[in-house]
């Protein structure tokens, strides 16, 4: 698997559109201002916030996304067939969806079948590894490495190779 930190040679114009899990891991580690390192509003699809309710974050996460005014739930699309043979689940599909109508609007997911399958579109994406590397990048925060350990304490799966790897792009 090859790390790259996306230029910022995207022009993206339009707010980037988040899957769960990154709301999650930087819901429950504190860190859910770094969304706003790649813009200043976030949009969720509906299922993404449903889904968050029904996996039983409703504690932080919902709470999150309720009070936090830059995060802004969206209804989408139906999902089109291009992406429903990627047999990804509901919040992947929207988010994927939403960016696909919406060319130059960037997909936050971490799951790899959706990042495949925005790659395969040609949808800008990232993850939430992405955003500390880019928050790094920017000189917005000291250490990636200690947000790094936040996010996996908050649940966030990341081995020690990729994490390692990610950091010396870093170089830290």
């Amino acid at each position: 698997m090859t790390l790259t930190i996306y230029s910022e040679s995207w022009i993206l114009d339009k707010p980037p559109v988040v899957n769960a899990s990154p709301l999650i891991y930087l819901s429950k580690a504190g860190l859910i201002s770094l969304l706003q390192i790649v813009s200043s509003e976030i949009f969720v699809p509906q299922s993404v916030a449903t889904e968050i309710l029904q996996r039983g974050q409703s504690d932080i996460t919902a709470k999150t996304i309720e009070e936090t005014s830059w995060l802004q739930v969206i209804e989408t699309p139906d999902v089109p067939a291009v992406i429903q043979s990627w047999d990804l689940g509901a919040g992947e599909s929207s988010v994927l969806t939403w960016a696909y109508a919406n060319p130059k609007t960037e997909a936050i997911v971490d799951d790899l079948a959706a990042r495949r399958c925005a790659a395969a579109l040609e949808i800008p994406v990232r993850g939430t590894l992405g955003l500390v590397l880019v928050a790094k990048q920017r000189g917005e925060i000291d250490s990636a490495r200690q947000l790094l350990d936040r996010l996996r304490q908050a649940g966030m799966y990341l081995s020690d190779s990729v994490m390692n790897r990610a950091l010396a792009l870093v170089e830290e």
